[in-house]
């Protein structure tokens, strides 16, 4: 069963700036970068539970591809996404948005 998806505001402007990012880069890794989120995010949704947890009830799950990590909780049948994170930020930052 595919649970609903609720993304954060914070969570997608990560997104919307990584993408930024990327397609400055060079051309079409945005768009690259924007299909491999999905394709987590979808992974997410088929089996919330499959990745561990980091922090009390929040998970994380990581982007193929790319140095990023999806922190997301699964409460009563919704996902809810509150970071796309890239892996090399301090990790006190991501505990903050989680706390």
């Amino acid at each position: 069963m595919v649970a609903e998806l609720i993304i954060a505001p914070e969570a997608q402007q990560d997104i919307d700036e990584a993408y930024c990012w990327y397609e400055y880069r060079r051309p079409g890794l945005g768009e690259e970068f924007l299909h491999c989120v999905d394709d987590c995010i979808q992974v997410i949704c088929r089996m919330p539970e499959l990745h561990a947890k980091v922090h009390e009830e929040y998970r994380r799950a990581l982007v193929r591809r790319f140095p990023y990590a999806i922190f997301y909780e699964h409460a009563g049948g919704t996902v809810y996404i509150y970071s796309i994170f890239h892996a090399s930020r301090n990790p006190q930052e991501w505990h903050n948005r989680l706390v």
